[in-house]
Formats: C-alpha cells, sequence, structure tokens
C-alpha cells in the first residue's frame, strides 16, 4: 500500500538539494544545516521504508544514489564558493563522481547492463563527505577548531581518491572479464 513511500522520500531529497544550496550561498548556515539534517533523516527512512515495506524499484534504485550524489556536489560546490572550503576539495569530489558515471556510461554502452551496488569503500566516502559537510557548516554556527576542519578535507580529498581509484579498478577488470567471456 505504501509502496510509493521510499521514492518520494528520496524525490525530497532532489527537490532539497537546491533550497540547501541557495542557504549556503546566502550564508544562511543555520537553516542550511536544518536542511540537510531533514535531508539526512529522509536518507535514512527511504532505506528503511524500503527495506520495511519490501518497496524496491529499480527507480528508488537508480534516484537514490543520484539524490545522495547530488545534495553533496551541491553542498560542496556552494561551500567552496563561498570560500568555506578549498575549491581542489569541492572538484576532487565532483570529478571523481563523474569519473564513476562516465564509466558506468561507458561499461553499459560498451558492455551491457549492469547491477550497480555501492562499494563499502564508497559508503565510507559519502560517511566522511556528509560528515565533513556538516562540520564545516557547524563551524559556522559554533565554534570548531581550524585544525579539526583541515584534518576533515584532507579525509574527505583522500577517501574520494581511494574509493574512486576503487571504482575504476574494480569496474574496468569486470569489463576486461566480460569482454573475455564474450
Amino acid at each position: 500500500m505504501l509502496n510509493w513511500l521510499p521514492n518520494a522520500l528520496t524525490a525530497c531529497r532532489l527537490v532539497l538539494a537546491l533550497p540547501l544550496a541557495y542557504c549556503i550561498l546566502q550564508q544562511e548556515f543555520f537553516h542550511a544545516l536544518l536542511l540537510g539534517a531533514f535531508a539526512g533523516f529522509t536518507d535514512l527512512l527511504d532505506g528503511f521504508a524500503a527495506r520495511r515495506l519490501q518497496a524496491f524499484s529499480r527507480l528508488g534504485a537508480a534516484l537514490d544514489p543520484i539524490a545522495d550524489k547530488l545534495m553533496i556536489n551541491l553542498t560542496l560546490l556552494c561551500l567552496a564558493q563561498v570560500e568555506l572550503v578549498p575549491w581542489v576539495l569541492a572538484l576532487v569530489v565532483v570529478l571523481r563522481d563523474l569519473v564513476i558515471v562516465a564509466g558506468a556510461v561507458a561499461y553499459h554502452f560498451l558492455i551491457g547492463p549492469f547491477d550497480f551496488a555501492a562499494r563499502w569503500l564508497s559508503k565510507l566516502n559519502m560517511f566522511i563527505q556528509i560528515t565533513y559537510c556538516v562540520l564545516v557548516l557547524s563551524a559556522q554556527l559554533t565554534p570548531f577548531t581550524e585544525e579539526l576542519l583541515a584534518w576533515g578535507g584532507i579525509a574527505v580529498i583522500l577517501i574520494a581518491l581511494v574509493s574512486g581509484i576503487d571504482y575504476v579498478f574494480t569496474w574496468s577488470r569486470k569489463a576486461l572479464s566480460a569482454r573475455s567471456a564474450a
């Protein structure tokens, strides 16, 4: 009966990306933090609802990572625009995601359809990116040490690079294996 709920929650996250970006650009960090927290809550809730209601769909499987990536990439780009994070950090994250998407498109057209599942490094990557964004926004409302933010930024860059390289190697092996089997 409520099979639409997980997809609706994911769609809500997609819609929240633009107001979140706007709040950051307007330097309304309290509102940005509230929107980000609500988006995070919908992310947790949509996964729980999908499992609980057995409401898994191809649409949901495709939209969920798109919503996550849109939210995190827009947030980091806007934080870089208002000079709260280094541009290099935002660009490393965005370029990692673009490489993965380009690889998925190439795999689809050159090899064939595939079932994409997030790797554990990718989940860690997302957790670290979200935590870092929350720290940066929180630091605008309450004192944080610059050292904590600097180390957080280094962690974001390192995990983005490591998980991006992991995807490239893993899917390159799969593509070579599929080509050999054909």
